[in-house]
């Protein structure tokens, strides 16, 4: 374990004290030389002592030879030595080339921002024996002090690049999140729920031998990052706010006026990087033109075991929900308008008002989300660059390639990156060992942004694209229209729709394979493997072609309801004569009608309305499915489906009932009943999985 840490002026005695606020990077042991023979650190001996203040100069810098030496990443070793060469101190020659001993040290990192990204590369330069500083302005959140900001969806390719950095914190970041990948994910239509594209993100993963993709609390994966990496690595409360690249060396300046020396700076600060602005000067972020709601709710969708996530989409406005675990749902709102906008009132009043028409899998999750848990965001991105390095400095994640949240990939980008930095520089490492040189700090930097740039930017447009697909889909033609909107009454498909659906349908395995897939021949090391956990059923592939055997795995309750009872309102029917419930037992019948029958073989539920026959309807569970007929009512009975067609059913024919469809008996509204499904309890799969305290407790 490379052990660091600043050394505070104020921390020494006072016949110490000086005035010059700059100093470097101070070792706690002595460097291994080549990290390809690295094995036990050398402590000091008893002779090293605490500087005196002849030791520092009061010129613009500090000799390179303060500095915090590589360790072995095996040891974990922290000796509170600190060695000072003062014979060397005015020495600029040969920077970060030899220490006492004669060998080539670690480079000197420091690392601004310890978000993911940052805290990733700072795991990995760890444990290949560099020498790392990562200076974070706030890890509240990753205490749990701060606001609880959702889940994180850390896909294939990533989850690869964490077994590739340390097998170990992987296995925990996996073992703590919630498996979606082995379940249908993909496109619906926002108003009637009907699908319109599944996503297969399982068989790449599972062909190349990676993780299956999970979803993760955010604070529970910064949690376990910054754990590995180690408090004495990182300093909370220190703000990068400048630096300087002397050609040998960088300097950077912190918000409170003290000033760190390294070998080389990584600008991990984020969309709004302070880094980013002084190497390339600044450049406004481009809004996405939308805002997004998001919010987290205890909820468990009827389909809970078969599909993982959905995008619900829409005109100018968007819909995502997925599964995070343990009886809850992690859902954002997208719509179109100016950014900078409040709200007045209630956000969970304005998003039901917004959403009104669209389907219960987007109304029954806004009404189940607290107003307390929903917040409110403009989403940014910006153009990408294909320069991210300058000298010593570079960027990684956000600061490099902020974008759109819609490819769930913007995190999963910054964990490749910070693996790849890490190799990068490794080798330059290997090669000055090797050659007695000075580290070529710059020709790794260049060789890092190599292997990225393409890649990111590809991806980037990737995200774009989502979002204009996901914020312009028009189901029918007059969708958009004005005054033509009249025209979507005739409910007919939009080219535009019939054309996406084909495309996508045509390229999205490609893509998808290449996304999850497409970098795990870089990570060195790492054994192409899969978890036995993360098996999926053996009808995915089924559900994947036939909609109608996934509803048929649908593992809920049934149920026939007035259309404006809620999901929440199902569990307690007692009383109510207007929810009907609706047994799950093969050849059984719920007959239908206003007046009671006691011969006939099965349930009979009276409904007071005028239209509806004494014996009107029958509806019996068969082979998985429901089935309505008209027993030749008066009145006759009609259904209506789930993209508004309404139709009448042809007496003593038995017809498909299916979930979201509408049935009125007779012409009266009194006797018109939705059909809901709900999901009492968590499936086993879920229930056993290890609790994730952090989620539950800032859920709450």
């Amino acid at each position: 374990m490379a052990s660091s840490a600043s050394l505070s002026l104020s921390s020494l005695p006072s016949e110490h004290a000086i005035s010059p606020s700059m100093y470097s990077l101070t070792s706690l042991v002595l460097p291994c030389g080549d990290p390809s023979s690295c094995h036990k650190p050398r402590r000091l001996r008893s002779t090293s002592r605490i500087p005196t203040c002849s030791a520092f100069q009061k010129s613009s810098h500090v000799s390179r030879n303060v500095h915090s030496s590589g360790v072995c990443g095996a040891t974990n070793s922290t000796a509170a030595l600190i060695s000072v060469d003062e014979s060397t101190l005015s020495d600029e020659k040969e920077p970060n080339v030899l220490d006492g001993a004669g060998k080539v040290r670690p480079p000197r990192v420091i690392v601004a921002g310890g978000g993911i990204g940052g805290l990733l590369f700072a795991l990995a330069a760890k444990n290949k024996g560099m020498d790392v500083k990562v200076f974070e302005r706030d890890l509240s959140a990753i205490r749990g002090e701060g606001q609880y900001r959702g889940p994180i969806q850390i896909q294939s390719n990533a989850l690869a690049a964490l077994e590739a950095v340390d097998q170990s914190v992987a296995e925990e970041i996996m073992i703590n999140g919630c498996v979606t990948g082995d379940r249908i994910n993909g496109l619906v239509d926002g108003i009637s729920g009907d699908w319109y594209c599944k996503f297969d993100t399982f068989t790449p993963a599972a062909e190349k031998g990676l993780p299956v993709t999970r979803v993760i609390s955010r604070m529970t994966l910064q949690k376990i990052l910054a754990e590995a990496v180690g408090p004495e690595i990182i300093e909370n409360n220190s703000n990068v706010v400048d630096f300087q690249d002397h050609g040998s060396k960088v300097t950077v300046e912190l918000e409170d006026g003290r000033k760190i020396e390294g070998d080389l700076l990584v600008g991990a600060d984020g969309i709004w990087s302070k880094v980013r602005s002084k190497l390339f000067g600044p450049c406004d972020a481009t809004y996405s033109g939308y805002t997004c709601y998001t919010g987290i709710a205890d909820f468990i969708p009827p389909d809970i075991e078969t599909v993982g996530y959905r995008v619900f989409l829409g005109h100018k406005q968007y819909f995502v929900s997925s599964d995070v675990g343990y009886g809850k749902m992690q859902w954002y709102a997208f719509y179109n308008e100016p950014a900078g906008g409040v709200d007045e009132g209630p956000k969970k009043e304005r998003l039901l008002k917004l959403f009104a028409n669209w389907c219960d899998g987007v109304i029954d999750l806004l009404i189940a989300t607290p107003e307390e848990m929903i917040l409110r965001r403009d989403i940014f991105d910006r153009i990408p660059i294909f320069n991210w390095s300058k000298g010593r400095t570079t960027l990684l994640g956000d600061s490099a390639h902020a974008m759109q949240p819609n490819m769930g990939q913007g995190g999963c980008m910054a964990i490749e990156d910070g693996y790849q930095l890490a190799v990068e520089l490794e080798k330059s490492w290997k090669e000055a060992a090797a050659g007695g040189k000075p580290i070529d700090i710059v020709a790794a930097l260049k060789r890092y942004e190599g292997e990225r740039v393409l890649r990111v930017g590809a991806i980037h447009g990737m995200a774009r694209m989502a979002a204009i697909m996901a914020s312009t889909y028009k189901p029918y033609l007059g969708v958009g229209l004005g005054p033509l909107e009249f025209l979507t009454n005739l409910r007919i498909p939009h080219p535009g729709r019939v054309g996406g659906r084909f495309f996508i349908a045509l390229f999205m395995p490609i893509m998808l394979d290449w996304v999850l897939g497409g970098n795990s021949s870089k990570l060195e090391g790492r054994v192409p493997s899969c978890r036995l956990t993360d098996k999926a059923s053996g009808d995915l592939k089924t559900w994947f072609d036939d909609d109608d055997a996934l509803e048929r795995a649908i593992n809920a309750e049934w149920y026939l309801t007035p259309a404006n009872v809620m999901m929440s309102e199902l569990g307690s029917t007692s009383g109510r004569s207007d929810i009907i419930r609706l047994p799950q037992r093969e050849g059984h019948s719920v007959f239908v009608g206003s007046k009671a029958d006691e011969l006939v073989e099965g349930d009979f539920v009276a409904v007071d309305a005028p239209g509806v026959s004494d014996k009107h309807a029958q509806i019996t569970y068969r082979e998985g499915a429901f089935y309505i007929t008209d027993l030749q009512s008066t009145k006759g009975t009609s259904m209506m489906d789930i993209e508004g067609k309404q139709y009448r059913l042809p007496s003593s024919t038995p017809t498909r009932l299916r979930a979201g469809f509408t049935i009125c008996l007779g012409d009266d509204s009194k006797a018109a009943f939705k059909v809901k499904l709900r999901k009492s309890e968590l499936p086993p799969k879920a229930v056993n999985r290890p609790q994730l305290m952090e989620l539950a407790a800032a859920a709450s």
